[in-house]
């Protein structure tokens, strides 16, 4: 039996279930033919994809403890933490903005420094992964060192490039500010402040702060322009900050808003906070039994709770509205509950190796994931019938003709998508390698 101060085999399996769910939903093969529960809500209500985010966010917030916590408990200063956080808040932002622009940022097909584009952005990320590799215990011979060195000085040179190709060739004057990346950044940097700054009590308190002022700013305040309080997708006042303050810088899907916007990162804290209180409770309680049962039973309540807001506060992910974060946060715990139950008190570990391999990676998949797709899409070539792209015809050559359901052939290439990340991190896995921000 896992004690709750040892490192927890449940947390990382329920961080991988999260990361293959989270690229299975992003990869249908059409998303014409998929089937129901692997869509998004249209808008009130949630479906089981709708779990997903909110779900990063609170194992964000529930790992805090378990590694803030334990640099505390060896004597780090705070100024050295912070330090830690805000580069680490930092970079993870910058992949996000990175994967929103890659591959062309913003250079049109056929532009004429494209190639040299591609040629410096392919040494970048080669050298940024290969050094991250490198830069793992067992890779500590001179010669590993020289080559890190090498490699982050191609990583620089190519940046720096990259940044002079910029000035005159790229177009980010739509490049998406807000996204995920984005949001799992200020959510960690946020929560990782805050736990350093409160107790337990002043954490539900801000947690229900949060969660209540949202409320308030979403259903009270008038929306500039003559708009009554609302919560329509184009009127509403989280919709209005973000036309406002980030322009044409939004989801290009909406245009209008962004289901990451400005107003509705303030819950999505709320979220991850749920998260650090329930990381708090599991390395304080030496009850293994003690601390289940109060964690399924807190995981009900949260559920039932959003379920009882949600006829004055619709349960809305694109929102992300307070009986959402209650709802979902209430779930995340009663499947983290379960999970550990199953993993680390009742031993049954075998089922789980795949999720443990990407939960060990979870960030490197997910960019990996994006970058793939990113890449497929924009190998083209004409045809008879117009432009074609690799991806779209890796599925409808070999994947459409094999199923008669399209529904099937949707989910098919999702799963593959899944294993093709599964085969990534079991090579890391294999060899101990662990790429960390």
């Amino acid at each position: 039996m896992t004690t709750p101060n040892q490192r927890l085999l449940s947390l990382d399996i329920f961080r991988g279930m999260t990361i293959a769910f989270m690229i299975l939903v992003n990869n249908p093969g059409s998303w014409s033919t998929v089937y129901a529960p692997l869509l998004h809500a249209e808008w009130h209500g949630a479906t089981l994809t709708d779990w997903v985010f909110p779900f990063f966010l609170f194992i964000v917030g529930v790992a805090i403890p378990l590694s803030v916590g334990k640099r505390l408990e060896q004597g780090d200063a705070h100024s050295a933490i912070l330090k830690k956080v805000g580069s680490r808040t930092l970079i993870i932002f910058s992949l996000g903005l990175f994967l929103a622009a890659y591959p062309k940022f913003g250079m049109a097909d056929g532009a004429p420094l494209l190639k040299l584009h591609y040629i410096l952005l392919g040494i970048f990320l080669l050298s940024v992964f290969f050094r991250e590799v490198l830069h793992q215990k067992q890779f500590d011979q001179p010669l590993h060192l020289r080559l890190r060195r090498i490699l982050g000085i191609a990583a620089l040179i190519a940046a720096a490039a990259m940044v002079v190709l910029g000035c005159f060739a790229y177009d980010l004057s739509h490049l998406r500010i807000p996204g995920v990346l984005q949001r799992i950044a200020l959510v960690y940097g946020a929560c990782s402040l805050l736990f350093l700054k409160l107790d337990w009590k002043g954490l539900i308190w801000t947690t229900a702060g949060v969660l209540i002022l949202y409320w308030i700013l979403m259903t009270l305040v008038p929306v500039p322009g003559g708009y009554p309080p609302n919560l329509e997708p184009e009127t509403n006042l989280g919709a209005w900050l973000d036309r406002t303050l980030l322009g044409g810088h939004l989801w290009s899907q909406s245009k209008t808003w962004d289901p990451e916007g400005l107003l509705s990162t303030i819950p999505a804290i709320g979220t991850g906070l749920l998260g650090v209180l329930t990381g708090m409770w599991i390395k304080a309680e030496r009850d293994v039994y003690k601390m289940l049962t109060a964690l399924l039973a807190m995981g009900a309540i949260l559920m039932a709770a959003g379920f009882i807001w949600h006829p004055i506060f619709p349960i809305n992910k694109k929102i992300w509205t307070s009986s959402y974060v209650l709802y979902a946060g209430g779930i995340a715990m009663l499947i983290l509950g379960i999970v550990y139950w199953l993993v680390d008190v009742r031993g049954y570990k075998a089922w789980a190796k795949p999720f443990v391999m990407y939960g060990a990676n979870p960030l490197f998949a997910y960019v990996l994931s994006g970058l793939i797709v990113r890449t497929f899409a924009n190998i083209k070539w004409e045809t008879p019938d117009g432009t074609q792209n690799a991806w779209s015809w890796m599925y409808q050559h070999w994947f459409v003709p094999v199923f008669t359901s399209p529904y099937n052939a949707s989910l098919a290439f999702a799963i593959a998508n899944v294993l093709v990340g599964l085969a990534a991190v079991w090579v890391l896995y294999r060899k101990r390698i662990y790429i960390k921000v």
